[in-house]
């Protein structure tokens, strides 16, 4: 999966970046393991708290109390944001709750995704994992990741 991702993004001359919250640099780390990644991966951002949410993506507190970190508008606006603030051209924001815990309106395993693409419009969805406990649903978080720039980048 990862060799396809380097190997389409390299074929479309696109960079990839990543803006991470409950993954903590997964994503990141998947995609740099592999040798020649240093010619698709531009950056990856670790914002874990909602000030770095709004610092380094310049996400909203508005949306952020609105919302609450694991939403839609959130995942949406840390990956326009990580396009923003970096020479890529595809952004993937990952925002969650890996566990354990969260509550009747937002339970573990609620993982939020936004896809942003120069030039595109930005894009969010919702999976929810289920309460598999926290490595399990960081893993399918980070393999869903994965997946959705494989589509992507076959698609743009």
């Amino acid at each position: 999966m990862r060799d396809t991702i380097l190997q389409l993004a390299s074929q479309a001359k696109r960079k990839i970046v990543v803006a991470e919250s409950c993954t903590g640099g997964m994503l990141a780390a998947a995609l740099t393991d592999l040798p020649g990644s240093s010619a698709v991966f531009e950056r990856g951002f670790v914002t874990y708290s909602n000030a770095a949410k709004i610092e380094l993506l310049g996400v909203s507190a508005d949306t952020l109390e609105r919302h609450g970190a694991v939403s839609e508008p959130v995942a949406k606006d840390m990956a326009r944001g990580a396009l923003e603030r970096s020479g890529g051209d595809i952004a993937l924001a990952i925002t969650g709750i890996a566990g354990p815990g969260g509550s009747e309106h937002k339970p573990e395993g609620r993982v939020c995704f936004g896809l942003a693409i120069s030039g595109g419009a930005v894009t969010s969805e919702t999976i929810e994992f289920g309460a598999k406990g926290r490595d399990a649903v960081r893993i399918a978080a980070r393999d869903h990741a994965l997946a959705t720039l494989i589509q992507a980048l076959q698609s743009h």
